[in-house]
């Protein structure tokens, strides 16, 4: 464990943060590579490094996995072989034929999602009926309004309102090399009738495409004066939440929306704006000999707090001066003078939260703030009083009505919205769910707030209601019941729930019974699907071996044999550093669509795992 702890700490940046890189799938990086082609700013170095990377990635199908080890996804797979396309790769060699059938016998390009027929639609690949109707005039809508940008997500809001722009102008990718894909359609897309034909037929969904048609036969006639009041309002939006160089909402998809946005709308590539926008996405790409690829966005301050707790229960002199190091830096990273997007829910609410990224003040999240704040209370309660107190303020304003807390908004379960066309992905909310609402509790009940008072109890109300029949519970950002029942399990815990009670006895039992004959856990994306078996996947991870001893020895299992054979995996199997490495995606950032890899997690968690072991054994 001494070797886990120094290393961790060497890597400590000198400003006292850690961060780590975030990987995705082939998505980001091959949107990365196409955005060259759309604004004809190719750089044949980065094309030639990313080009390597997809390369790497493809899989024994002939596709593109969602997370390593998954089955093909056809969308991540037609971009991925675009991407390839267009950097020069040849019809005939041997990677792209077999990209080219994988995604012929799902169906061919047609069958591919919304956002990637956007992306289609921009070179001239599908028609622009194709997607369905998203009127910029969206942005005139009163705040009373079911479709107000309000009652989406912040991820959603920041990605939607600069592509309404793109999308109002139909843009057009310059496409220097003329790549098309042509090949990759079954029927030619002219001549495809329904682009609409995998979404759910629920009685919400059937009412929404009679809109969505209804909606492509007049937006033409919209008035033009409010057209253009609703691309200012866009655009006043987007330029105040820009971000600096951080990027719109500080993650990719936002960031390439804003750059397109700013193109279409003819700003000089020298504008100030289109610039931040543009060197925003450089900051997210990751080159290393062999291994160029863009992240998703940069986890600094989730790093940080983890790594401060894992510190603080591993102890001694160096450890703990580095937590403290990781503090002090965490710190002035609280957002303390900018009311973001949740002020519309909770006005006057004072702000006080962290956000996951350098910088992102218009829109902190509970879960980061939840984290920082343990870490702050076990190493220096009085030391960090006040960051402390605006934390806890602010997590309780966000509370939703059910008690639970979503990541960044407050009762954000307006569920007709996934429904429609334009929401074929299912992730357009941000609701309250088990584990950001078990890190909320854990944090109330660390700052001597227990079942007693009235937002803690509220909380445990709602992870009694949320908790699976089998004694688990869901994994929101991460993977998957074995993340959210150690969440869980930990708020139980600390607010005084014996093992004897029965959703620590169903919740210990059920990770007993998921324990891999090699004596670690391990559960891939797939259980995010329905009927898919929960808490299985094909290897034993390092960070979900950690996060089921951790959350069995909360309930009380310390000396379960179970836990010592958990213990002896992690021991075995560190790496020369004296840390762990895995090649599994073990969280999400959508589940069933967009899966995350943080290689933080590895490193960090085990530790966390061994010294809360070593501790409670004495």
């Amino acid at each position: 464990m001494a070797d886990a702890t120094d290393a961790l700490i060497g890597l400590q940046n000198p400003d006292g943060h850690w961060v780590f890189e975030l990987e995705a799938d082939a998505t980001i990086p091959s949107e990365y590579l196409l955005l060259m082609h759309i604004l004809d700013e190719i750089d044949p170095d980065l094309e030639a490094e990313i080009a390597a990377f997809l390369r790497a990635g493809q899989g024994r199908d002939g596709g593109w996995p969602l997370f390593q080890g998954g089955a093909m996804d056809i969308s991540c797979t037609v971009k991925a072989y675009f991407a390839l396309k267009a950097a020069g790769d040849s019809l005939d060699a041997p990677h792209m034929v077999r990209a080219r059938e994988a995604i012929l016998a799902q169906g061919g390009a047609a069958r591919v999602n919304v956002f990637t027929r956007i992306l289609l639609a921009q070179f001239g690949e599908v028609p622009w009926r194709a997607v369905p109707a998203m009127p910029v005039e969206i942005m005139n809508l009163p705040d009373w309004s079911p479709f107000h940008i309000g009652r989406i997500s912040y991820w959603s809001r920041t990605v939607v309102v600069p592509l309404l722009v793109v999308m109002a102008h139909r843009l057009r990718a310059r496409n220097p090399r003329g790549v098309t894909i042509r090949e990759l359609f079954l029927v030619p897309p002219e001549q495809v009738r329904d682009w609409n034909s995998n979404l759910s037929r629920s009685a919400w969904g059937t009412f929404f495409r009679a809109m969505d048609t209804a909606l492509h036969a007049v937006q033409s006639r919209f008035p033009a004066k409010a057209r253009r009041q609703a691309i200012e309002r866009a655009v006043a939006f987007v330029t105040e939440r820009l971000n600096g160089e951080d990027g719109l909402g500080a993650i990719f998809p936002a960031m390439v929306n804003a750059t397109l946005m700013y193109h279409c709308l003819g700003y000089s590539p020298d504008h100030p704006a289109a610039v931040t926008a543009r060197e925003s996405l450089k900051k997210l790409l990751v080159r290393k000999p062999g291994r160029t690829y863009a992240q998703p966005c940069l986890s600094p301050v989730w790093d940080t707090a983890i790594i401060c707790n894992a510190l603080l229960e591993a102890g001694g002199p160096a450890a703990i001066d580095a937590a403290r190091r990781g503090a002090d830096w965490l710190v002035d990273r609280q957002i303390l003078d900018v009311e973001g997007d949740w002020i519309w829910k909770r006005p006057g609410l004072e702000p006080g939260g962290w956000a996951f990224q350098y910088n992102n003040a218009h829109y902190p999240d509970t879960d980061d703030t939840a984290m920082v704040v343990i870490a702050m209370q076990r190493l220096d309660a009085v030391r960090y009083a006040e960051p402390i107190r605006r934390a806890r303020n602010w997590i309780v304003g966000m509370q939703s009505r059910n008690g639970g807390w979503g990541a960044f908004d407050v009762d954000n379960q307006h569920e007709f919205l996934n429904h429609i066309p334009f929401a074929d992905h299912g992730a357009l909310l941000d609701p309250p769910t088990s584990d950001v609402t078990a890190r909320c509790v854990w944090m109330l009940t660390r700052l001597g707030e227990g079942r007693d008072t009235v937002p803690t109890r509220r909380g445990l109300t709602f992870l009694e209601r949320e908790q699976e029949k089998d004694g688990s519970w869901f994994g929101r950002w991460g993977t998957n019941y074995i993340y959210g029942s150690w969440s869980v399990l930990e708020a139980l815990s600390a607010a005084g729930y014996s093992r004897s009670a029965p959703e620590m006895a169903r919740a210990a039992n059920w990770l007993l019974a998921h324990q891999r004959a090699d004596g670690g856990w391990g559960e891939d994306g797939a259980s995010y699907w329905p009927g898919q078996p929960h808490g299985e996947g094909p290897v034993s991870t390092a960070s979900q071996t950690a996060w089921a001893l951790l959350g069995l020895m909360a309930a009380g299992r310390v000396d379960d044999p179970a836990v010592e054979r958990g213990i002896e995996f992690l021991i075995g199997n560190r790496n020369s550093d004296g840390l762990w490495t895995e090649e599994p995606f073990t969280a999400v950032g959508f589940p069933r669509v967009f899966y995350l890899k943080y290689h933080g997690y590895a490193a960090s968690f085990p530790l966390w795992a061994l010294a809360r072991y070593r501790s409670l054994k004495g």
